[in-house]
């Protein structure tokens, strides 16, 4: 079998109520990630806008909006997939948190809405993002340049079922945008990206907004960054730490996953059914969905 590697570009930044600025560094870091080679782009849960609920609720994005085209054009000149890996969208159906795959084309190809809503007490901050969005329903896969790559979105990370749902349909490579709280992110963040890779012998790639230093009482809460890239063994290949700004293409060699799964068979044999769903499946090399 011919050698098989998917080139991601991690991505952070520190995300504002700014989404035009937003946008303009989304927008520069697909560029700069293609220019490095990379064949898909994950950004980041809210980066395009992150507030509280109610301003959030209030700047949700239908698809066909200027920071959704800017992000297309983007794509399209780059030659790369991107996936806007959590925002929210405004549809006939209300709001979800959707993470969006855009072609190389430019195209939209479709979304992941997110499953598990983030509904909790941190340090004495509610988050009640089921007051914001509706939650998904279905897990989902992406197929790009021969890698199947499931798609997940920040607070998912805490249900290994969805993960194995994914790994079980063929997921390679496990994606997890999020911008998860500074508090939580320091106790968790890392343990949990390294035993999603580790129990389903996959890539994670986790791209991730993050606090700027010294100026937390200008964001609404927090985020703690440290974009990682992990291996199917549990190695941290990537982490780009608190920087305000940053990106890594990392090389995602394929054979590690089937070795992984060769030498650990972790996915044999199970016995019992998760959610009850296939997951959808999609190419970036459909046409744009109208």
């Amino acid at each position: 079998m011919a050698d098989r590697t998917l080139r991601v570009g991690l991505t952070q930044w520190h995300a504002t109520r700014d989404p035009a600025a937003n946008t303009a560094t989304a927008v520069r870091m697909v560029h700069e990630c293609a220019a490095a080679g990379a064949e898909l782009v994950l950004l980041p849960e809210n980066g395009l806008m992150l507030g509280t609920n109610t301003e959030m609720r209030d700047a949700a994005l239908s698809v066909d909006s200027p920071e959704i085209a800017a992000l297309r054009q983007a794509a399209k000149e780059a030659g790369t997939v991107v996936v806007l890996g959590g925002f929210k969208r405004r549809g006939a159906d209300g709001i979800r948190n959707t993470a969006l795959v855009i072609s190389a084309s430019g195209g939209i190809v479709g979304g992941y809405d997110k499953i598990h809503l983030f509904d909790a007490r941190v340090d004495g901050h509610s988050f009640e993002a089921s007051g914001v969005e509706t939650a998904g329903d279905r897990p989902v896969l992406l197929r790009v340049a021969g890698t199947t790559v499931g798609l997940t979105i920040c607070y998912d990370v805490r249900f290994p079922e969805l993960y194995r749902a994914l790994a079980l349909s063929g997921a390679e490579v496990l994606l997890v945008p999020a911008a998860f709280t500074r508090r939580t992110g320091e106790a968790h963040w890392e343990v949990l990206l390294r035993a999603r890779a580790i129990e389903n012998a996959a890539y994670v790639v986790a791209s991730a907004t993050v606090h700027a230093q010294g100026s937390d009482a200008d964001d609404a809460f927090p985020t703690y960054g440290h974009a990682l890239a992990v291996g199917p063994w549990g190695d941290v290949l990537a982490d780009l730490g608190e920087k305000e700004t940053a990106w890594q293409v990392v090389d995602l060699d394929l054979s590690q996953v089937a070795s992984s799964r060769q030498n650990l068979p972790v996915l044999r044999g199970v016995k019992y059914g998760v959610y009850g769903l296939s997951p959808e499946i999609m190419t970036a090399d459909t046409e744009e969905r109208t």
